[in-house]
Order: C-alpha cells, then structure tokens, then sequence
C-alpha cells in the first residue's frame, strides 16, 4: 500500500513492535500485583510515565495513561460538572472528542461558546477574550488541527487564561514528533496525547495535568493511575507509548525535516500537473507534512475511490468520521462551501514515505484528474 493518511494513525515503528511482543510473551503480570512479575510491569510503566513526561517537558506524576485521545478529552470536561454551572469556550474545529461531548454535557448545566475563527483556520484570539464570563471555567483549544494542520494562537490564549484565571486545555494529538512539546513554556493545564499518531500502538494515549487535584476520574472502580483512571493497565501498550514517544522527542528535527522535503516535493509534483488546486488552511503556520487540497470540479469521494483501486491511502477529512460523505465540518467553519469541501482531500506525511511513492502518487492522480476532467 502507497500511505499517504499518516494524520489518521500510523505504522508501528519496528523496535516498538518487537517490544510490544516481547512484554506480552515474557512479562504478563499484573501491575498492581506484589509478585515480582508483577513489579516488572509496574517498573515497565513507570518508565513509559518518564519517557511520555521527558518528551513534553512534564513531571512524570503529572502524566495518566488512557485509552486515547478521545478518552483523556473527555475526561478533562466531564470534570467540570464538579463545578457550579461552568462555562467552556471550544471554537468549532476543534475534534468532536471536545465539542460533542460538551453538546452532552450542557444537558447538565454546563455552558459553552464557540470562538469566532480566522479565514485561514486560527482562532480569533479577541474572539475568546469577548467570550469569557464570570463563571468561565475552561478554555479548549487544540495545538493543531487534524484536518488542515493549522497551529493555534496558544500561547496567547494561554496568556488571558492566566489573567483571568481559568484553565486551558489543549488536544496536542496531532504534534508529538512535528512541533516541540514544552508543557512548562506552554502554560497549559491540560494536554492529550494518542501513541498511535506517532508510531505507537493504538489504543493508549496519556493526559498531561498540570496539577492532579484539578481533574476527577472518569472510570472508576480501581485504585490505578493514582485513583484517576481505573482498570488493569495494559503493560505493553503503555510501554510501547513510552518508546514512541522518546524517539519521536529525540529524533524531532530529522522528522521535521523528511516532512517538510516530502511536502515540498509533492506540491512541486502537483503544480506540473495542474493548477486547478486551492490548498486549505494556512501554509504557513502549520504542523508539517499535512496538505489539505480541494480540487475544483471533482467529488473527493470519486477521486479517494479511484486512488484506493491504485493501491493508494488518502481520506478527505477526520478519520474519526471516515465512512460519512458529507461537508467537512472544519472546512465548512472556514466559509469554504460544500462543492469545494466536497472536493477535498487530505495528503499527511509519514516516516516511511518515500518521493519514489509520490512519483507514483502523482501519476496516478494524473490520470484521475485527465479522465475526470
């Protein structure tokens, strides 16, 4: 297969996998138990809880493993019904991890607005001062978007949170191994993490807190995670997180690097084939590697059809929302309307891609476009 839905999740790198397969053949003990098997696991834990806090310059007891994204974003905001009517600010691109589960959660009392955003995918950053009340108590604000890669106004954000007191969380899902994490430079309260978008295992991810006592447990029934997140821990998978996320931190710039030559060589490639393309979203302040391209007069759908009976991987929007022909939600937030949201697709990069694989990307999409056209 010719991969090019690397936002989407990515391939296990080889020394995660050969260390996902050696813990679960040698060491299965259970992490909560005494027995020195079962010390191994909780010493294999620990480790990963270092690696995760050493790649985003955090305390190691300020990290939980999760299942994912997904769930760490929900926890942080089922949190809030510990409050008195609370008011969120989201804006509306953010991943429905956030925004639907706040559309659950004003059914009891929780309160939110959406923050006005910028043609290019930004969040108005006024937009969210105008939008703070007495009882805002969270602001959501993803590091960078799934879709069109643009990097949020964080640390501005961050900045009016502090002075008015409230707490800002941040999905970083897409960034780890793309931009520098730095928890401490960042300001934030609350950041999520998801191993499998930078070559880990699916079904782990971990949520940074700045300060434990601010969050509530989602799950319960167990004394894991220091009563935060009960269940068995899955050893392997926590510890396979752990090693992805020290070689993404360690080999940060040479990733950036192969991101961006991949990303230039193919809109180099694109532009002899045709100009008939508008690109998505800002290109200029985005995370690397993440090109979101409409193509005037074509239905994506048509288009991802064709690419995947040449063996090619692409999607047109949130793999969270894969199987659905319908006007991306973030694209349509930007004012784009739906003929040429309805003709987007997503190019994301990865480690393993090759200019040889967008040679042939390209040759392919030739074709599509001249029997389309």
């Amino acid at each position: 297969m010719y991969y090019f839905d690397n936002c989407a999740t990515t391939p296990v790198k080889p020394e995660v996998l050969d260390l996902l397969n050696k813990i679960n053949n040698q060491i299965y003990g259970n992490a909560s138990s005494i027995y020195s098997s079962g010390k191994k696991s909780r010493a294999l834990i620990e480790k990963a809880r270092y690696q995760v806090a050493s790649s985003i310059k955090a305390d190691p007891e300020q990290i939980i493993f999760m299942s994912g994204g997904t769930e760490a974003n929900n926890q942080v905001l089922w949190s809030l019904l510990e409050k008195d009517r609370p008011h969120v600010i989201s804006n509306q691109i953010e991943h429905s991890a956030v925004n639907e589960a706040l559309s659950h959660l004003s059914r009891f009392g929780v309160e939110h607005t959406f923050a006005d955003l910028n043609c290019d995918g930004t969040v108005d950053v006024d937009s969210i001062l105008n939008s703070i009340k007495r009882n805002t108590s969270l602001i959501c604000l993803m590091m960078a978007n799934n879709e069109i890669g643009s990097i949020q106004p964080l640390n501005e954000v961050v900045q009016i949170a502090k002075e008015k007191r409230i707490m800002v969380h941040t999905d970083a899902v897409q960034c780890m191994g793309k931009i520098e994490l730095n928890v401490s430079k960042l300001g934030v309260d609350f950041l999520t993490l998801s191993a499998h978008k930078f070559y880990g295992p699916k079904g782990v991810g971990a949520l940074y807190v700045r300060n434990p006592k601010m969050i509530n447990p989602l799950i319960l029934g167990g004394g894991q995670e220091r009563g935060l997140r009960a269940g068995t821990e899955s050893v392997a998978l926590i510890a396979g997180m752990g090693l992805a996320c020290k070689i993404a931190y360690s080999n940060l710039n040479n990733h950036k690097k192969l991101l961006n030559d991949l990303e230039t060589y193919f809109k180099a490639q694109l532009k002899k084939i045709t100009s008939n393309v508008i690109f998505n979203g800002n290109q200029r302040k985005k995370i690397p590697g993440l090109i979101n391209i409409s193509f005037p007069g074509h239905q994506s759908n048509m288009m991802m059809a064709a690419l995947d009976r040449a063996n090619i991987a692409v999607s047109n929007g949130s793999a969270c929302a894969s199987g659905i022909v319908k006007p991306s939600p973030v694209l349509s937030a930007l004012g784009l309307k739906d003929d040429l949201n309805l003709s987007s697709i997503r190019f994301s990069f990865g480690a393993f891609n090759t200019k040889k694989e967008i040679d042939y990307l390209m040759k392919e999409l030739k074709h599509i476009l001249n029997l389309n056209g």
